[in-house]
């Protein structure tokens, strides 16, 4: 990456730039000193220069990251005050650069979409390549049309659709696990595991996030983006190579093979909102009366929610996807449970359920629980759990995607088509929602969520 390349980033004051993108920017460098570029930051805020490097700093601190390329992109970063929605100010900010292009959008979906639209009247470098976050329109008519608009500014291979899930070690050591022992690989399919969930609870409540999140809720938040995602690299067929070209069309595949079990939104969704309660000592109020909050939009922060990859590899299969804020404990992983054994001889005492296969998101760990002799009888099933530690990879997640940005590696970003699958997917159950057909649920904050709600994994909605 040679000097000549200049990293723009548009919305630079906002919470998403300085908590995840720049400190991500600085542990880049750190581990690759030899990558050299330009940095520009902009927004509307009255900065200047000396401001920006100040943040610019902060941020590199936050992530460890030192050594002198790190210092040499902090003391020439640059800040030019600009309008993202303004043709006239982003030709003003452009027209200087000479060489490549990295343009990344750090803004709310909705004006990213429109600094899109306006960049139709920009001159852009040749190789520009330009970086948009999640989520990708607000239902599948817009992420279309929005697609038409980003596709008349630049090829599809340089269109990056931020998903930082997708940087993720454990997704990614997914892979190696699945592709590269044959233990694994021959029974990854319907004939072997009977169930696949996919959950990102947290712990932590709105968080002042009342602005965007209010207006989204858990469904779209999370599963309509990142673990649909997921989804997709748990239930593709194995690509040719890990290139951009044959991971995002094994995954693509996927998506478009996708729908809801057995297509009732009703009987395979559930949604929720919390509660007053506790989490450790922390007090945290009702979601309904968090800053910011509409009551009357009925928002969930608990959401849920069953599908089938409709393949010969995987019809029959029940993906349940949840994720959901303020519960009493943080849970991160990817559960696929294996079949039990079609005959157990007579003569062992015990039971003999399928076994579990975990991969969790942080730390990065998976663990095999199987059934074994015991040890006190020989005849006598036990479980046992083995368990290995994955690695953790050197870079965040944020890291991973910019390495792809600046590197114009497009296979950890979401391809067009795709994002509109994941609308396409999940527009039964917002209607369905909208309709008032599935129940709003509460529970207090610091609990496992409804008690009236099975666990996961348990009671599945039958087709």
């Amino acid at each position: 990456m040679s000097d000549a390349t200049t990293l723009v980033v548009l919305g630079v004051s906002g919470d998403m730039a300085s908590r995840l993108l720049l400190p991500a920017l600085g542990q880049l460098l750190h581990r690759e000193p030899r990558r050299r570029f330009t940095l520009i930051g902009s927004d509307f805020k009255d900065w200047d220069d000396a401001k920006f490097r100040d943040v610019v700093r902060a941020a590199f601190e936050k992530a460890g990251a030192t050594g002198a390329a790190v210092k040499h992109v902090a003391e020439t970063a640059t800040y030019r005050k600009a309008d993202a929605t303004s043709a006239d100010d982003l030709t003003a900010l452009l027209s200087g650069i000479k060489g490549r292009l990295a343009l990344y959008l750090a803004l709310p979906p909705a004006i990213a979409a429109t600094t899109a639209g306006v960049l139709e009247n920009v001159t852009l470098p040749a190789d520009t390549v330009l970086a948009l976050e999640k989520p990708f329109g607000t239902d599948a008519a817009s992420a279309i049309t929005l697609n038409k608009v980003l596709a008349a500014l630049l090829p599809e291979d340089r269109v990056f659709r931020v998903d930082h899930f997708l940087g993720r070690s454990t997704v990614l050591n997914l892979l190696g696990v699945r592709f590269a022992n044959r233990v694994f690989e021959p029974v990854w399919s319907a004939e072997d595991i009977e169930s696949v969930v996919i959950r990102y609870d947290e712990k932590l409540g709105l968080e002042n996030r009342a602005g965007y999140y209010d207006k989204a809720g858990a469904l779209v938040d999370m599963i309509q983006s990142h673990l649909l995602q997921v989804l997709a690299f748990v239930a593709m067929e194995p690509p040719a190579a890990l290139n951009a070209l044959d991971v995002r069309d094994a995954t693509a595949a996927v998506l478009r093979a996708t729908h809801v079990w057995g297509n009732d939104p009703v009987q395979s969704s559930r949604r929720a909102r919390y509660t007053a309660g506790s989490i450790g000592r922390r007090k945290l109020p009702s979601y309904v009366d968090e800053g910011g909050v509409d009551p009357s939009r009925e928002t969930e922060t608990l959401a849920e929610a069953t599908f089938e990859v409709a393949t010969e590899r995987w019809a029959g299969v029940p993906f349940t996807l949840r994720s959901g804020k303020a519960l009493g404990a943080a849970c991160a992983e990817i559960v696929l449970r294996f079949r039990e054994v079609r005959h157990l001889p007579a003569g062992f005492t015990g039971g003999a359920p399928g076994a579990v296969l975990r991969f969790s998101l942080g730390p990065d760990r998976m663990s095999l629980e199987m059934n074994v002799n015991g040890g006190a009888d020989p005849f006598e099933l036990d479980r046992s759990t083995l368990q290995t530690d994955l690695g953790a990879g050197t870079l965040l997640a944020y890291s991973e995607v910019l390495d792809g940005i600046l590197s114009g590696d497009a296979a950890l970003s979401v391809r067009g088509d795709a994002a509109v699958q994941c609308w396409r997917i999940l527009e039964p159950i917002l209607d369905a929602w909208k309709a008032g057909d599935v129940p709003l649920d509460e529970y207090p904050a610091g609990t496992e969520g409804p008690a009236s709600w099975p666990a996961l994994g348990d009671g599945r909605r039958s087709k």
